[in-house]
């Protein structure tokens, strides 16, 4: 009778012998390419932003002051031509994005005041910046460029004697919403200036009152908005999220059947029935659908007020006229703004925050934030809003001739070009 203890030692020995050299043979094969997949997935992502910060300090920016004529008759709809010229959408080949940290362009667009005096900001790259001022004199041919140093660079925050409030902005309801916008105020049509109802004009009023040693920067950071690069399974496919939603926003309101689109509701059969819908609905369907179908842009919304000295930093005033600026683009059965991030915390008790170590530390990367214009990237980097060229015109524009803010900086003469015929 054959025992299997008999066999043991034998079959030990083959199994380190034969097997076990195996195996090993196998997982050194295979160790160096998942390995390397490993050490990718792990790295790459600190890659990308090595060289993206590389090719960022490697670009020479440029501060641009724009000057507005005396009189300004142009309609919100010119700035929005003028965002239609720096739409742009490309990222630039894999190898550039990879290897050279190439990005989408991104701007600036700022409006300040310093200790009152109201001024409207341009940041962008210097090789962009003819192509962009020729854009921006095609729909305003009075306006001046005057190149400034940065502004937010000559501030160094101290929290002994300095008092900040930062925050950024975020919608009210989903993305797709539209927020109100210069033509539902009726600025599409050209009014006269007397008539005219801009909702920039609060938010101006505003900057034009700060007082002696404040400071309120509000700043729109926007780079053209594409397609989102999706895993679906094993594949990975480009789609438009914000017209996705919006489209799925229309079905629910209209109670459309996904697969007739049909509107109405399901009846006892299962087949719609085509019922009627309220008209703030239909207005809401309209605004949806009118806003999809322009371009649309990133967007990041960042605002601060700084007092210099701790004792004029005015609560009311500074946070209030912020938050309360950005309510004239809201509508209670379309989008708005609140501020998303508080950047400064609301410290309740002083234990909570010994000597504002956390407060102050805040600020500065705020500022920090404000300084190097990131928001799309890092080190700095936030989901951004989709706004369309028309919402986008709406916050940002160049107001007309009787905005009331007389520390608003305007060319005091006309220009105009020599006659044709002038003897030589």
């Amino acid at each position: 009778m054959i025992r299997f203890g008999d066999h043991l030692p034998q079959l030990i020995l083959q199994f380190q012998q034969g097997i076990i050299p195996e195996v090993l043979s196998i997982l050194i094969t295979i160790s160096f390419p998942v390995l390397a997949f490993i050490l990718a997935t792990l790295f790459f992502p600190l890659w990308v932003d090595y060289v993206r910060s590389k090719n960022f300090l490697s670009i020479k920016y440029t501060i641009l002051e724009v000057k507005l004529p005396r009189e300004t008759l142009k309609s919100p709809l010119a700035m929005e031509l003028f965002l239609h010229s720096i739409h742009n959408t490309s990222d630039g080949s894999k190898l550039k994005q990879y290897w050279l940290g190439e990005t989408r362009p991104w701007y600036s667009l700022e409006m300040i005041s310093t200790e009152g005096r109201v001024k409207f900001m341009i940041w962008t790259e210097d090789r962009r910046k003819i192509s962009l001022m020729s854009a921006l004199y095609a729909q305003y041919p009075g306006i001046e460029f005057e190149e400034v140093e940065d502004y937010a660079r000559q501030i160094r925050f101290n929290g002994d004697t300095m008092k900040m409030y930062s925050t950024e902005m975020e919608f009210t309801l989903p993305d797709p919403y539209p927020i109100k916008t210069y033509v539902d105020y009726g600025l599409d049509k050209d009014p006269k200036e007397e008539f005219k109802i801009d909702p920039l004009s609060p938010v101006l009023e505003y900057l034009g009152s700060v007082g002696q040693y404040q400071h309120v920067w509000i700043q729109l950071l926007v780079r053209a908005h594409t397609k989102e690069q999706n895993k679906s399974g094993f594949w990975f496919t480009k789609t438009d999220a914000w017209k996705d939603e919006a489209k799925k926003l229309v079905d629910e309101i209209l109670v459309r059947d996904p697969k007739t689109k049909v509107a109405g509701v399901p009846g006892e059969d299962g087949q719609g029935q085509r019922v009627t819908i309220s008209p703030g609905e239909q207005d809401t369907v309209k605004a949806i659908e009118r806003s999809v179908s322009k371009l649309p842009f990133d967007v990041g919304i960042r605002c601060m007020y700084l007092a210099t000295k701790k004792e004029v930093f005015d609560t009311p005033f500074g946070i209030g006229g912020i938050i309360g600026g950005f309510k004239h683009f809201s509508s209670e059965n379309l989008n708005g703004f609140k501020p998303k991030k508080i950047w400064t915390s609301k410290i309740d008790a002083p234990w909570h925050d010994f000597k504002n170590i956390r407060r102050n530390r805040q600020s500065n990367a705020f500022l920090m934030a404000y300084r190097l214009r990131s928001y799309f990237y890092t080190p700095f980097e936030s989901k951004p809003l989709v706004l369309n060229t028309e919402e986008l015109a709406t916050i940002y524009h160049f107001p007309g001739s009787t905005a009331p803010v007389p520390t608003l900086q305007r060319v005091p003469s006309k220009k105009s070009e020599a006659p044709a015929n002038l003897p030589v």
